[in-house]
């Protein structure tokens, strides 16, 4: 690619970066004048959107898991394990509420207009 090339593709993955990447390019000094710094730049959006490839959110982990999981497992099994997680889920529960009992009552009257 030549210099106008480079320097075009940095302009459009940059703007498809997230606003946090592309004020850390700016704060970081990555320009896109001069064949050196557009070459730089050039490469390290690279490994930002690389990085943005590799990393997955807990929850879509979580998800992806599930998804996988389900394939192997019949319908009582998956019925059964949703029953003991929401069992787990109210004990867990219950401990909180013992732990950190919720002392005072709020009403809210909504039956008045301001």
């Amino acid at each position: 690619m030549g210099y106008r090339d480079v320097q075009q593709s940095n302009s459009t993955r940059r703007g498809l970066l997230p606003e946090a990447s592309q004020s850390w390019l700016k704060r970081n000094n990555y320009r896109n004048i001069g064949w050196e710094n557009v070459v730089r730049l050039y490469q390290k959006i690279n490994d930002l959107i690389e990085d943005a490839d590799d990393e997955s959110t807990l929850e879509e982990l979580f998800l992806e898991a599930d998804r996988i999981g389900e394939k192997y497992q019949s319908p009582e099994e998956i019925q059964d394990f949703n029953r003991q997680l929401s069992n787990e889920a109210n004990e867990i529960s219950g401990l909180v509420d013992k732990q950190f009992p919720e002392e005072t009552v709020e009403f809210v009257d909504f039956s008045r207009r301001h």
